[in-house]
């Protein structure tokens, strides 16, 4: 067993104590997924949630997750009720991990009575993995980027941590 304690103690100043720290973490996994999930979620015969792409119709238009819908999270409020069936539990998802979009769209689904889940890493992480996806021309799929799967050559089907 290794003890950092004694070279770090500047890091570890203001730690929570480990309950704190599992009730932190797990909460973080009752709000949020990865793409690496919700790829294995949507391959499923039914996956038990609608996958809603909340980015602007241009985004929508370049490049979206097969199978998603398109509710811009400016319209989510307004929408949301007559789209998706109240209760149905939904995955949101932005551009990647520099925009909040999806934490506002996920807000505002649950503000409107949804089980909500945001994919961290949005499009982007969805692209950088390899997985396929669909834009007005047709589907497409990029090279897996290395420094987000080392899973071998193709699109990872579980997280590769």
């Amino acid at each position: 067993m290794t003890n950092t304690t004694a070279t770090a103690p500047a890091l570890f100043d203001h730690v929570a104590t480990s309950a704190d720290a599992v009730r932190h973490f797990r909460g973080r996994l009752a709000y949020e997924t990865d793409v690496a999930d919700v790829a294995a979620a949507l391959a499923a015969e039914r996956p038990g949630f609608v996958l809603v792409d909340t980015r602007s119709d241009a985004a929508w238009a370049a490049g979206r997750i097969p199978g998603a819908i398109h509710l811009p999270g400016r319209r989510i409020a307004a929408e949301a009720g007559a789209r998706i069936e109240p209760g149905t539990p939904v995955v949101v998802y932005c551009w990647g991990p520099g925009c909040n979009g999806a934490t506002r769209a996920a807000l505002a689904f649950a503000e409107s009575g949804h089980p909500v889940k945001e994919m961290i890493g949005g499009f982007e992480y969805w692209v950088r993995e390899g997985f396929a996806f669909e834009h007005d021309g047709g589907r497409a799929h990029r090279p897996v980027d290395p420094l987000t799967n080392v899973e071998g050559t193709g699109p990872a089907t579980a997280c590769a941590c």
